[in-house]
């Protein structure tokens, strides 16, 4: 979790900066480490990946209950990619960083909060 802290600071760093691309990046970042390390408390095996979705569902599978913000987070998945390399499929819109950042942000806190002290940062 402290990984995925790490990421939504840089995410709101760059979003501040005017780097929106750099931010949904970090965004997607963070989200994808706050999976994968509610997983790892849980000694649960995930494959390599960085969808979201796919982490997000194995996450459900072990807590039903967990909050909306998991299913939220699923389209992040795409600012893996999408930004990354010049002549993407589009141009970044306006306040999609503030949007994605409040995704991540929602998710990590949710995250954190059901986790036990020994695993938050």
């Amino acid at each position: 979790m402290a990984k995925a802290r790490d990421d939504l600071r840089a995410a709101e760093i760059a979003a501040r900066e005017g780097l929106g691309e750099v931010a949904v990046y970090h965004c997607q970042q963070a989200a994808e480490k706050s999976l994968k390390a509610f997983l790892t408390f849980h000694r649960e095996p995930f494959r390599k990946t960085h969808n979201i979705q796919e982490l997000g569902e194995a996450c459900l599978e072990l807590k039903p209950d967990l909050p909306a913000s998991v299913r939220a987070a699923f389209g992040l998945t795409q600012y893996t990619w999408i930004f990354r390399y010049p002549g993407g499929p589009r141009e970044i819109e306006e306040g999609e960083p503030q949007e994605a950042l409040g995704v991540a942000q929602c998710l990590y806190e949710n995250l954190v909060a059901i986790l036990p002290g020994q695993a938050r940062p």
